[in-house]
């Protein structure tokens, strides 16, 4: 097991895992400005780490995260730079990260806390977890990437009323939404999530990252564009030791083992 010192998270990277705890648990994990520096120093640390399979956030306390620390805000903000300094770059971290990202959402997600739950790439969650989209009630938008990922998750008309009514959303509902990956009973809690990251961690991680890469991209480009680069994504895992290996494995009637090379 290794751990890195931060101020307002606790990482750890064990087993080809790196776990990122959200560590403001008296303030819900809200987000302060040393935090969404440190999620993104983590977040780059973990994609240059060969070592390290899969990525798991999630939050210290009773809830995932509570959004922004509305202390840090007043009347002289400047909205615009604010998440430009600040969020965007987090984000953009977590879009272009090459290897699975899991939120484990073990309890209320809300503003941008929500956001960065729909940033990754599966979404684990508690029946009382609660999705909140909390920015109406303080007469702000949605950010964060919300508008870009709720969307392509659920669909204009349901996203449009979630952002907008800001009614929460249970962890069942979120399952049924497509929000959700899968509901774990909290008795269960810690076991289910390492058992899910343990499986998505030895999966063939190059083939993830193109999958990861080529689907945003798809959502957006012409098609005769999305066949070509769908092709050169093929030729580039077909050229990988982990292609290899599923072949032999494939083969040999066993299951294989996946390095992520």
């Amino acid at each position: 097991m290794v751990s890195e010192d931060y101020q307002t998270i606790q990482y750890i990277s064990e087993n080809n895992i790196a776990t990122i705890k959200l560590n403001r648990p008296k303030a819900y994990n809200a987000f302060t400005t040393e935090m969404n520096k440190e999620i993104t120093h983590a977040l780059k640390s973990a994609a240059k780490n060969d070592a390290i399979r899969c990525v798991v956030i999630t939050g210290n306390g009773k809830a995932f995260c509570a959004g922004e620390d509305l202390g840090g805000v007043d009347e002289n903000t400047n909205h615009a730079e604010f998440l430009r300094k600040r969020y965007h770059p987090m984000m953009k971290a977590i879009k272009e990260f090459p290897k699975p990202i899991i939120a484990a959402v073990n309890g209320t997600a809300a503003g941008a806390g929500m956001s960065l739950a729909l940033a990754a790439d599966f979404r684990l969650v508690q029946p009382k977890t609660k999705f909140i989209s909390a920015f109406m009630n303080i007469g702000l938008v949605p950010d964060s990437g919300f508008m870009y990922a709720l969307p392509r998750l659920v669909g204009y008309a349901k996203a449009l009323e979630i952002a907008v009514l800001g009614k929460p959303i249970t962890g069942e509902e979120a399952l049924q939404l497509g929000l959700a990956t899968e509901v774990i009973d909290p008795h269960n809690w810690d076991e289910k999530v390492q058992q899910f990251s343990n499986s998505v961690a030895a999966m063939p991680t190059k083939a993830f990252a193109l999958i990861k890469r080529y689907m945003q991209d798809g959502m957006h480009q012409p098609y005769e564009d999305f066949l070509e680069n769908e092709a050169q994504a093929q030729r580039i895992s077909g050229m990988t030791d982990d292609h290899q290996e599923g072949l032999r494995a494939f083969q040999e009637k066993r299951n294989p083992e996946f390095t992520g090379k």
